[in-house]
């Protein structure tokens, strides 16, 4: 499920509910071998992934499109709560535009997780309508490794 709010800033929330405890999914979101599996809404894959998981800390996704260009996903993270919270800062490279940001939550009830990503500052409609593709893609691919276990 997806909703927008139109204030200042452009912002999105996609929630999706996941049969895994939120340490799995916490790790899934943060840990590269982890990533390197799910990351990516089809038929986009993670080429490489890299992360500092502390507040101040880097992290570098590509993302390979299927005509191979890498499109890096870079930013650094702002908070960091295992297993229930990230926050961090969100760019694109090649890109140039301001930061933006997304919030993850891992809110755990009854046996599942409620996975709920805020994703804020996004500069037009048009590119909060591609994150919500993106971002449905790459819970379905968290879903899918979350399942594997």
């Amino acid at each position: 499920m997806s909703e927008v709010d139109d204030g200042d800033a452009t912002v999105l929330v996609v929630r999706r509910t996941i049969r895994a405890p939120a340490t799995r999914l916490f790790d899934a979101w943060t840990r590269p071998e982890h990533l390197r599996r799910w990351w990516g809404p089809r038929p986009v894959t993670c080429a490489s992934a890299e992360v500092d998981l502390r507040v101040g800390g880097a992290y570098r996704i590509g993302n390979l499109l299927p005509d191979g260009k890498l499109l890096w996903i870079v930013g650094e993270f702002e908070r960091v709560a295992p297993p229930h919270e990230l926050v961090y800062t969100w760019r694109l490279e090649p890109g140039g535009a301001a930061a933006e940001r997304v919030t993850v939550r891992f809110e755990p009830r009854d046996g599942v997780t409620d996975v709920v990503v805020i994703h804020e500052r996004i500069a037009t409609a048009a590119a909060r309508d591609g994150h919500r593709a993106g971002w449905d893609g790459c819970l379905d691919g968290l879903e899918r490794f979350a399942a594997e276990a």
